[in-house]
């Protein structure tokens, strides 16, 4: 028996899945718990209208990967837009939600390595029904996202059929009637729907029929064989090997290879007598090669098949490292932007789980179903329109996803689940908390809430320029600059530097677990142990 603990970037659903474990449910019983309280708590960062992938790793066993990601509707091909994708309304919902699929082969995938019996489903979202319920908070986070997204959408864009509940739902009630707490009483019939249908009455069952009929009614073209003809699967896990760590994360079509090379470039080239300016200097120059190498193959996995091995090769990386120099690289790279979640937990017997559950952009495509309140996701629009390019959109096709959860085993045998939101800041802020962790011999927590920096852009910019939080900025936004990096400083823990959290499983007798959050989110972090960091 080991400590359990759990980490969510809002309380709500850290509380729903530490109260799980305390009651002796698996690990992955109790993040579906606080995954589905979380859709309703923060309904602009994810939902079961999106996708989501899951690492589950039992104690002396190799971790498990499911690839959550929803597929390019059938209808839907690159021939259907011009120009540009678009990124809201009926016409951006062009994927299909994959997140409740994942949840189901989650629970048949802990089935086989863990000896805690199976929860109900009634049990499960029992808690996600109350909050929508009764109602949950409005946190500063929403009204932000809120009053972002009415900020580009006309008076008369939102109230138009399709942005109707939306503007019912979440935008007037925060925006003009400054309420203190918002319900989704047909999201709270949809979880009560799958409690008693079980979760594929999602894709094959009643309620993939009500999505459906909502779904085309707002002008999304979408089939009932695309829900029937869908399922989640389990993948190949990517790993990579540093000095005192073995690293996993996911495959495509998620940009997982570049959280991985990020850490094995730096693994080659820090010292320890590495100052922080250089340090940081660093993990920017390896993430620059990280993402060039990355989104030159990263897409649906049939397409990506066998290229990120490649780009995991010792020999490829030593090379790549060689060639990191003491000045900054050009950077045009324009990035992509996210909103997201990532939870962690780690059960009684030891099995952890990194999860990441997302709608892409805040509300996703801004459609929400009348029928269920399900909001859908606008991933679709990271698709391209390039007949030549591996992520060109087509149907049955997964598009490049910015979500990866990680995981993380050192050789003095502690386990480590660790990840955040943030689209491009993810690879970035797994890479700042790791190696301020694990290299630089930070408490957890300390290595979570320190200034972070990043590159490009994520939640809520558009710039491509290295931002700095401010206390680290004084201390070496001067000579980041002196090395050509064009640096940005921003306000105090700001929300586009991502929600990041983690557990550590220690190798002591007790086995007690560390557990943090980010003062970035509305998050919480539990631990049964005795050890608080």
């Amino acid at each position: 028996m080991t400590d359990y603990a759990f980490t969510a970037p809002h309380a709500v659903a850290a509380d729903v899945g530490y109260n799980m474990l305390a009651n002796g449910a698996n690990a992955v019983d109790a993040m579906i718990a606080a995954a589905a309280a979380i859709t309703v708590a923060y309904p602009h960062m994810n939902s079961i209208g999106g996708d989501s992938f899951w690492l589950i790793s039992p104690p002396g066993a190799s971790p498990i990967a499911i690839d959550g990601a929803g597929v390019c509707l059938q209808s839907l091909s690159s021939e259907t837009f011009s120009g540009k994708l678009p990124s809201r309304g009926a016409g951006a919902c062009i994927t299909l939600p994959g997140t409740v699929a994942a949840w189901r082969c989650a629970r048949e995938a802990v089935a086989r390595v863990s000896s805690r019996a199976p929860r109900e489903l009634h049990a499960l979202l029992k808690p996600a029904v109350s909050l929508a319920s009764e109602g949950v908070t409005v946190t500063e986070s929403l009204k932000a996202a809120c009053a972002k997204l009415a900020g580009e959408l006309l008076p008369s864009e939102r109230t138009s059929d399709t942005y109707g509940e939306l503007d019912r739902l979440f935008l007037h009630p925060v925006l003009t009637q400054r309420v203190q707490t918002i319900c989704n009483p047909a999201l709270a019939a949809t979880f009560s729907q799958l409690a008693d249908a079980g979760l594929d009455d999602f894709y094959r069952g009643d309620l993939a029929k009500t999505i459906c009929r909502d779904a085309q009614a707002l002008g999304i073209s979408v089939v009932a064989d695309d829900f029937s003809g869908f399922a989640a699967n389990e993948c190949q896990v990517l790993n990579t090997a540093l000095r005192s760590a073995q690293l996993y994360n996911l495959p495509a079509p998620t940009q997982g290879v570049a959280s991985l090379m990020i850490l094995a470039l730096y693994d080659r080239l820090c010292t320890p007598d590495l100052s922080e300016e250089e340090s940081v200097h660093l993990l920017v120059e390896a993430t620059k090669l990280a993402f060039r190498y990355r989104d030159a193959v990263v897409a649906d996995p049939k397409v990506a098949a066998g290229a990120e091995a490649k780009l995991l090769a010792p020999e490829f990386l030593d090379d790549l490292a060689r060639g990191i120099k003491e000045t900054a690289a050009p950077w045009p790279h324009p990035g992509n932007p996210g909103d997201t979640v990532w939870m962690g937990c780690v059960d009684a017997d030891g099995v952890m789980v990194s999860f990441i559950q997302s709608i892409y952009w805040e509300f996703g495509s801004g459609v929400v179903l009348p029928g269920s309140g399900i909001v859908w996701n606008n991933r679709g629009c990271s698709f391209s329109l390039d007949a030549t390019h591996p992520n060109v959109l087509a149907p049955g096709k997964k598009p490049f996803h910015t979500l990866n959860p990680a995981y993380a085993e050192f050789s003095d045998g502690r386990r480590m689940v660790y990840g955040t939101m943030g689209g491009e800041g993810q690879p970035q802020t797994q890479a700042a908390l790791f190696s301020r962790y694990a290299y630089g011999g930070e408490p957890l927590v300390k290595a979570i809430a320190d200034d972070r920096w990043l590159l490009g852009r994520t939640w809520g910019e558009s710039s491509t320029d290295l931002k700095i939080e401010p206390e680290l900025g004084a201390r070496i936004a001067s000579s980041l600059t002196s090395r050509g990096h064009k640096v940005n400083v921003l306000s105090a823990k700001s929300e586009s530097m991502g929600h990041a959290g983690a557990i550590v499983l220690q190798s002591d007798e007790q086995g007690s677990a560390l557990a943090a959050t980010d003062p970035r989110s509305d998050g919480a972090a539990y631990s049964s142990s005795t050890t608080v960091d």
